[in-house]
């Protein structure tokens, strides 16, 4: 495979592209060219902390301290504190990648996968931004191809009922991958007393 600008990606990045594309390396080489034209235009790899600040200060994404029950890192995500139009959509894709990449950065030794965790209560229609929820659909499971295990929607309210009926075509094969799940579910399936994120404690 071939290295793209002088961009050489990591023996570990090539298999995973590989793994994706059933070692169709033709397939991987289209899918590893776009994400690392996707991570040179929002510079991913040289985000800092600093560079998403006012963004990540609202709480709307973290990576939580413990793992799942799996033993996997976990992205949380409150769509209520996303308010669409309050930052620019390229800092918003800059926070969402600064997020998975610190995920990944908290996989244990053989970790392969993470979990990802979007809280949905209290949500309201300006908290929908579809833009941004198709740019997460291809970060989750495009950028990053087979490292989201899966990603539970929690407490979905009737209010994402016709949103969701927008995004589930785009999310294509990935729909499986995705699992309307409770609070208590949340608690009961995924998580420990002790590794439950404070946000869904009772």
């Amino acid at each position: 495979m071939a290295a793209h600008n002088g961009e050489v990606p990591d023996e570990q990045t090539l298999k995973w592209y590989l793994r994706d594309r059933y070692f169709d390396v033709a397939e991987a080489e289209e899918k590893l060219t776009a994400m690392l034209k996707w991570r040179r235009n929002i510079r991913a790899d040289h985000v800092t902390l600093e560079d998403v600040k006012a963004e990540y200060s609202t709480g709307k994404s973290y990576v939580h301290d413990k793992l799942d029950k799996l033993g996997r890192p976990v992205l949380v995500i409150r769509a209520c504190k996303h308010n669409t139009g309050e930052f620019p959509l390229e800092d918003s894709k800059r926070l969402c990648a600064y997020s998975l990449d610190t995920a990944l950065s908290k996989l244990p030794p053989n970790g392969e996968q993470i979990l990802g965790v979007i809280d949905l209560r209290d949500i309201s229609l300006s908290n929908i931004d579809l833009p941004f929820v198709a740019f997460m659909v291809d970060a989750f499971f495009v950028y990053y191809p087979r490292r989201m295990s899966q990603v539970l929607l929690v407490d979905a309210p009737w209010i994402f009922k016709a949103p969701w009926e927008v995004i589930k075509p785009l999310l294509r094969k990935y729909q499986a991958l995705v699992r309307f799940v409770s609070r208590k579910e949340l608690q009961q399936e995924y998580f420990t007393k002790d590794s439950l994120p404070d946000l869904f404690r009772n």
